[in-house]
């Protein structure tokens, strides 16, 4: 049994100052203000000393991270998972990029088979199967050698149950619409993304049950005023949950700013879409079958191209704070009730109330990550 006390609480649709948290059986069983929860004999206890509690944060876009790639070897998925916290991650989704589909499999299987013994770390949720059913004009760091058309052969195992959550797919290509519905009956949310849909084939793959949005404006068209396309089908479209990269590299400041004001905290996700330089220092680094020059900002192959990020989910929540102005609860939301819903999880992760699953972390106030909590165990504390 564990006891938080004292802590200025984000549910995150409310705060609680001088609050408490009890935890027992890995799950949030008492959540009130100073004075309404007893002391429990036996309870570990940690007095957060006024600082904020939040929900533990969710990354729906991870390929890799501390010199490991998902694509390349997904039995590193637990490896990374056990280092995730000190960024603050509780639950993600690792990333398979575009890749024979064995690969897809073997993470399936990596999943499915669970935590290994004595596991603390981060949670995996399933998959985000990012390809191979791409468009080739926008594959952007994806090996052209591995796309393909959607069949639904090909996803005919894929669902929540067998280790895939999420799929980013185009939703123009021969054959999507039919692999969309497949997908979505099944439980797996579909997102647009590596895509030169016109507005009109966006939408008709959100008619078709899409719900998500890959990385806003990175591989797909630009936003143009007569002919919007994919980021202006996603930017008009109330049904749809975009994920965005808060790097101030894949998109500019202001443009972080507008999409916020559109938007807001209910249809941004924030994501990293990080790969395995996370963690690490410069130099050259894998995503899938490529080196990745890496610097002190971004991931870039030799032509240039962007080849995902190096961003921390703790930095995206301050960098999203810092460029909009939002308050913390709002910028809380985006990695944590927004990403929860998106992925049907809503009523067990992504607040801090009871019967949710007992992650949280504790911030300083600068919003650097201290301790953090996942399934009520303590798995993360700063030196």
């Amino acid at each position: 049994m564990l006891q938080i006390t004292n802590a200025t609480i984000h549910t995150p649709d409310r705060v609680i100052e001088r609050g408490s948290v009890t935890v027992d059986g890995g799950r949030i069983v008492e959540v009130g203000p100073a004075g309404a929860t007893p002391v429990l004999a036996g309870a570990t206890r940690i007095d957060a000393g006024g600082r904020v509690l939040a929900p533990g944060f969710i990354d729906l876009q991870l390929n890799g991270a501390f010199g490991h790639d998902f694509t390349a070897d997904p039995s590193t998925i637990w490896e990374v998972a056990a280092r995730l916290p000190r960024y603050g991650v509780t639950a993600f989704l690792p990333t398979i990029i575009t890749s024979p589909l064995e690969q897809v499999e073997a993470g399936m299987r990596v999943v499915r088979e669970g935590r290994p013994k004595d596991f603390r770390g981060a949670a995996p949720l399933g998959l985000h199967v990012e390809g191979p059913f791409l468009n080739p004009k926008k594959k952007g760091a994806h090996n052209q050698q591995y796309l393909r058309l959607p069949t639904p052969e090909a996803v005919a195992g894929w669902s929540p149950a067998s280790g895939v959550r999420l799929v980013t797919m185009a939703p123009e290509n021969p054959g999507a619409l039919d692999v969309i519905r497949a997908l979505t009956a099944r439980g797996v949310v579909v997102s647009t993304g590596h895509s030169m849909a016109t507005y009109d084939e966006a939408v008709a793959g959100f008619d078709a049950g899409a719900r998500y949005g890959t990385h806003l404006f990175n591989a797909m068209p630009a936003l143009g005023h007569r002919d919007p396309g994919l980021p202006g089908a996603l930017l008009s479209d109330s049904r749809m949950t975009v994920g965005f990269i808060a790097d101030g590299v894949h998109t500019h400041r202001s443009i972080i700013a507008l999409v916020w004001r559109m938007l807001g905290a209910r249809r941004m996700s924030l994501v990293t879409d990080a790969m395995a330089a996370l963690g690490m220092p410069p130099g050259s680094h894998r995503l899938g079958d490529y080196d990745v020059i890496v610097d002190a900002t971004s991931c870039r192959l030799a032509d240039g191209t962007l080849a995902g990020s190096i961003l921390e989910l703790d930095q995206a929540l301050r960098n999203l704070i810092e460029i909009t102005g939002c308050t913390l609860g709002d910028a809380l939301e985006t990695m944590t009730t927004t990403p929860a819903r998106l992925l049907g999880l809503e009523a067990e992760r992504g607040r801090i109330a009871p019967g949710f699953v007992a992650d949280m972390v504790l911030l300083s106030p600068e919003l650097r990550v201290q301790t953090t909590i996942a399934s009520g165990e303590v798995v993360y504390a700063a030196a």
